[in-house]
């Protein structure tokens, strides 16, 4: 793996902090613990890069194309080691890796075009679009790859330069993800930096950062978005969800319940856009639970390296608390375990699949996000009741509505007050498509050409008509 190794490494101190595996519990590598006051130099470097890196659009399509293929080459290595470090099965690393390579793809193929504007004076205005300079992105630890590229695509094929800070919890993978696409770029287009707080603090609230892109929890995000506004930046902010899926009357629950219960425990429930509370009409309510919580029983959970693993291990030891927290506080309160409920014997931070019957609506299982292998099944008497319970939390990421009349499912899903809805399946994503979310759950938009007209700034000239 030597040819993948960074050109530059902006570390200096020597510190290193230990990465654990979440299917051990146990040390396995150690990862660069940089000093917030050597990010000067290295958003310095960031800065000088830009001025070459913005100039060529054609030079810079070419370079991501290159990326791509590198990172689908080096997907073999890459993939192991994202699991070792998130836990996740092999599979979805993989997946992962594509969706990186598909994402640098479809940026490359983006251009910003220059507007006319035509207001009846003698004059030719035009817009055209300028890059702002040095981005940082701060990154979380469910999907460390996916949602850095998801930053730093749109960001460098706008002509930027990035400063990337992965979670302390998953930093390998994008180390060496970063090193795989440097291959491709000029030196310090894309630079990541490893480490604990303040470093994130620090990057988000550097003067010579232009844009901070932030994926992770509403309080941090508050967090970032002050730090940012300490020199004005620009801040795109993707934060929690609390998805609810609305199942209506007509549902046939057999034929939804695996979409629907995959739709909740993929990646072990660690996923912005997961379905995190079902709403079953009152009639149908003990059929989708138990067939909800025989698909718990059955699935497999292991190691993510292990061939027949379905379910891998919560990623770290502090969510893993949080998930047997909420899950303790709804049993108390009288919820039942129909399946799981509790944490699993053996080494790593392994949850059963869990299946709530019976949860009072004020739960915080219910009202905030549990990010994690829990999920939560209530009751409703009539559609308006379900919508309001669906809209009732501070959350508006998505949302879905299924059901075999599909203008009525469509028609519900129009309420919901979120930023995608989806019939009859729940966080699929084109990279095409707008992704944003209202109340907490963000500021600004990512994916599409909105992601990358948001790392863009409109610059106008004017000339008089020729006489």
């Amino acid at each position: 793996m030597a040819a993948h190794r960074p050109r530059r490494t902006p570390q200096a101190s020597g510190r290193r902090f230990a990465v654990l595996d979440p299917a051990t519990g146990e040390p396995f590598d150690e990862a660069p613990d940089q000093r917030p006051e050597e990010l000067d130099a290295v958003v310095a470097r960031a800065q000088e890069a830009w001025r070459g890196w913005r100039t060529d659009p054609v030079a810079r399509s070419t370079a991501l194309l290159a990326a791509a293929d590198a990172v689908e080459a080096a997907g073999p290595d890459i993939a192991p080691l994202l699991t070792r470090e998130q836990g996740k099965p092999l599979a979805e690393s993989n997946a992962e890796i594509d969706r990186t390579a598909a994402r640098l793809r479809y940026f490359a193929g983006l251009h910003p075009r220059p507007q006319p504007l035509t207001d009846g004076r003698p004059v030719r205005s035009e817009i055209r679009w300028r890059s702002l300079g040095p981005v940082a992105a701060i990154v979380p630890w469910n999907f460390p790859l996916q949602l850095a590229s998801a930053k730093f695509a749109p960001a460098l094929a706008a002509g930027n330069t990035m400063v990337l800070k992965p979670s302390p919890f998953t930093p390998l993978a994008t180390r060496l993800l970063a090193s795989v696409i440097s291959t491709a770029l000029p030196e310090d287009v894309l630079t990541v930096v490893t480490g604990h707080e303040p470093l994130g603090a620090r990057l988000a609230s550097h003067p010579g950062i232009r844009h901070v892109t932030f994926t992770g929890s509403a309080p941090t995000g508050r967090a970032v978005a002050a730090g940012a506004a300490a020199s004005l930046a620009r801040v795109t902010l993707e934060l929690g969800g609390n998805d609810a899926a609305v199942l209506l009357e007509d549902v046939e629950v057999e034929r939804i319940a695996d979409r629907l219960f995959w739709a909740a425990f993929r990646n072990c429930g660690q996923v912005c856009m997961a379905v995190k509370r079902v709403y079953a009409p009152a009639r149908l309510y003990s059929d989708v639970v138990e067939a909800l919580a025989q698909r718990a029983k059955d699935t497999v959970v292991g190691p993510g390296l292990d061939p027949g693993t379905q379910l891998g291990p919560v990623s770290n030891a502090p969510q893993l608390a949080r998930v047997e927290s909420r899950t303790a506080q709804a049993l108390a309160a009288g919820a039942r375990a129909v399946a799981g409920g509790h944490r699993l014997d053996r080494p790593g931070y392994f949850h059963a699949p869990t299946i709530l019957a019976d949860v009072p609506p004020d739960s915080p299982v219910v009202t905030e996000e549990q990010f994690g292998p829990v999920l939560p099944v209530l009751p409703y008497g009539n559609l308006d009741e379900a919508v309001e319970a669906a809209n009732g939390t501070g959350f508006g990421l998505g949302g879905s509505v299924w059901g075999t009349d599909t203008d009525l499912a469509e028609a519900v899903a129009g309420r919901l007050d979120c930023g995608t809805a989806w019939i009859n399946h729940h966080a699929e994503l084109s990279l095409a498509q707008p992704f944003a979310g209202v109340k907490e759950s963000g500021v600004g938009v990512a994916g599409g050409p909105w992601g990358l007209y948001g790392n863009l700034r409109p610059f106008v000239v004017h000339r008089p008509e020729e006489a």
